[in-house]
């Protein structure tokens, strides 16, 4: 898949494409976890995610924030995290200007700063939330949420604590005019471990669902991580 550089609001980040040969095929972008528990773009969620979307002809991109592999500048505590989720969504739709749609998918801190992205994008139809953690991070600013979308995690999450996933649900569940669809997986931890593949396998009928396929009667098989430097 083709390497991408481009510049972020501290310098260039680094990036992976997979471009659609329809060029108005909607855009996806898949975000992280938290750099400093050694999240990266190769993080095995993360890169089972993007090819989840390339299997059925988005252009996605995910990339490195800040400060990690070759993305210059230094971790910012969310804020400029967030700036560089923008900045790469602004990247994304001018290399793609017909592109029809967007989706956003985030796994921990990366779903933290996706909901906040989704918030300011006004054209962005769908979100993946991926243990989403409400018990470390303020997710008030969902008010009201502009978009139907997936929120899912363990019941055995002992970083983002179930019955704060839950109360966020609830609440969220209460705004008209969207539809949140959560699902728990029995058994799987923060990292859901030995759990990959039944992770994308909802999360590819949830997409399934939302695009007007018919979902497969199988998870998809979960890929498995690269090897990087970056790791």
């Amino acid at each position: 898949m083709p390497e991408v550089i481009f510049t972020g609001p501290a310098g260039r980040l680094e990036g992976r494409l997979q471009a659609s040969p329809n060029r108005r095929a909607p855009l996806a972008i898949v975000l992280h976890p938290h750099p400093h528990f050694g999240g990266t773009m190769n993080n095995q969620i993360i890169y089972n995610l993007f090819y989840m979307f390339k299997e059925r002809n988005f252009t996605v991109l995910r990339f490195n924030f800040r400060g990690v592999g070759r993305s210059q500048g230094e971790f910012d505590h969310g804020a400029g995290e967030l700036a560089d989720a923008a900045s790469a969504l602004d990247w994304l739709q001018a290399v793609h200007p017909e592109a029809q749609g967007c989706w956003i998918a985030g796994f921990s801190f990366g779903a933290w700063i996706g909901m906040q992205l989704l918030m300011r994008r006004p054209e962005v139809e769908g979100f993946m939330s991926i243990a989403p953690p409400a018990n470390l991070h303020d997710f008030s600013f969902l008010a009201p949420c502009p978009s139907s979308g997936l929120i899912i995690h363990g019941d055995r999450d002992r970083v983002a604590i179930p019955k704060d996933t839950q109360t966020l649900v609830d609440k969220l569940k209460l705004q008209k005019g969207i539809k949140i669809t959560h699902t728990v997986i029995p058994g799987a931890n923060h990292f859901f471990d030995g759990q990959v593949d039944e992770l994308i396998g909802h999360c590819s009928d949830y997409l399934d669902m939302r695009l007007g396929r018919t979902p497969s009667p199988e998870p998809t098989e979960a890929l498995p991580a690269p090897v990087s430097s970056s790791e």
